[in-house]
């Protein structure tokens, strides 16, 4: 074990599953704040296609593989560097389950429990949690296996309508669905049954495939990233709205646009600030970045979930709109430093995802070049090409492709959005009738 002085050296940080470019150049001002050169260790799972292993440019980064599935494996591929972590993080849902397996491996660093991951990586036991803690900020919910008559029947007794089904241990909207009677359950519930198994294969789920069913909490849709650290201490991050598809005319939940800052008046924070508080504590998370999301409803602030990780494109949306360093502050909230905030905004960001209108495979897509030569226009990120074929974030499917705004005005951004809207044309070629789909390998 090492001594109190050799532990002031450390001068390594784990990054589990993933090591991106934002990620290396956060090590490069951390290394700068520490006042001492900090280096990259990254855990590979061995089981992942060798497209899928890929590591970002960074020379000093060491990289291992490692088999996630064996204690001994684990320990001996940490051994040699263990002395050296002054702080381990995961970002992706699929990572933080690996985190959890590491965490017995690594107990001289602030982490996580291993319980607490378990606990919110699980959308049951998290449902069940917060419902114990505070019965006000969680839906009512069921736990079902099956679309059989009888299921129905009592997911209508228990719950009743308006609900939303969704998969336990999916993340970004995959399978879940609105229903407002009796024929959207059956359908609904049916489709979820038949996929489950199949789309959880494909995204590395989260436990055995289970179905959620809660009741629908009407109202806007927000979310927010808060530190935590090890003695509970919360930092939060501005908060994002988000507009979810059905919003612009979809029957479905992706997120459709994400933008900061928001239109809130000060004391409506606030609340949202005390109710992701109550959902952190409920499920005893420390050391870490929590990724909650939230619904405004009429009945106050409801937590929809809450993840232990950054959320999705937050550390570019904080850094053009705030000039925030999200992965660092990710970092010094584990070491455990105090983050690196402010609430000075210097514009406007809005994230955008585009999904087919209909089923079938990409035949055109008209309108890119002309965005792109919009003020506000900043990266687009394509995913699907012409060929392939595209479904519903519903049905278990990415979107065609994302994009990137900024501008400091927020009516010249909205105006650009407006413009993206109306000029993207996306040609979907639907299949012939008793004609056979066959998915392209990813």
């Amino acid at each position: 074990m090492p001594t109190f002085e050799a532990a002031q050296e450390r001068n390594m940080i784990l990054f589990i599953g993933t090591y991106t470019s934002a990620q290396s150049e956060s090590m490069r001002k951390l290394s700068k704040l520490l006042g001492k050169d900090m280096s990259a260790c990254v855990l590979v799972d061995t089981t992942l296609p060798p497209d899928q292993k890929k590591v970002a440019a960074d020379s000093r980064a060491v990289v291992l593989d490692c088999d996630f599935s064996s204690s001994l494996a684990m320990e001996n591929v940490l051994k040699p560097y263990k002395h050296r972590f002054l702080a381990a993080t995961a970002h992706k849902d699929r990572n933080v389950v690996l985190f959890k397996k590491i965490i017995p491996h690594i107990p001289y660093i602030h982490t996580p429990t291993a319980v607490s991951l378990e606990w919110t990586t699980n959308k049951i036991r998290q449902r069940q949690l917060l419902r114990n803690f505070d019965k006000s900020i969680s839906p009512k919910f069921m736990v079902v296996h099956d679309d059989t008559k009888e299921t129905m029947q009592q997911i209508e007794k228990q719950i009743g309508f308006p609900l939303i089904i969704k998969p336990a241990g999916l993340a970004r909207s995959l399978l879940v669905t609105l229903c407002f009677h009796q024929e959207e359950l059956e359908a609904n519930l049916k489709n979820t049954v038949k996929k489950i198994n199949k789309i959880y294969k494909r995204e590395g789920g989260r436990g055995e495939p289970q179905i959620l069913v809660e009741g629908f909490m009407e109202g806007s849709m927000y979310s927010i990233d808060t530190y935590v650290n090890q003695r509970g201490v919360v930092y939060h991050a501005p908060m994002v709205h988000v507009r979810t598809g059905r919003s612009v005319g979809f029957d479905d939940f992706f997120g459709y646009a994400q933008l900061t800052p928001v239109k809130l008046l000060p004391h409506r924070i606030e609340k949202a600030h005390r109710t992701a508080e109550k959902a952190i504590e409920a499920l005893n998370l420390r050391s870490t970045t929590c990724h909650i999301e939230l619904i405004r409803s009429e009945d106050g602030w409801k937590v929809i979930e809450v993840g232990p990780r950054v959320g999705g494109f937050r550390d570019e949306v904080y850094e053009k709109s705030y000039g925030i360093d999200h992965n660092l502050n990710d970092i010094l909230i584990r070491i455990p430093k105090k983050p690196i905030l402010t609430k000075k905004s210097k514009g406007f960001t809005m994230i955008l995802k585009f999904y087919p209108p209909k089923k079938g495979r990409l035949e055109k897509l008209e309108g890119i070049k002309k965005i792109q030569r919009l003020e506000s226009f900043s990266r687009l990120n394509p995913i699907k090409q012409v060929g392939d074929l595209c479904d519903f974030a519903s049905n278990g499917d990415d979107p065609i492709f994302y994009m990137v705004l900024f501008n400091s005005d927020r009516s010249k951004l909205l105006a650009d959005v407006r413009r993206v809207e109306k000029t993207v044309n996306i040609q979907i070629k639907q299949p012939q009738r008793n004609a056979k789909i066959v998915e392209s390998k990813k």
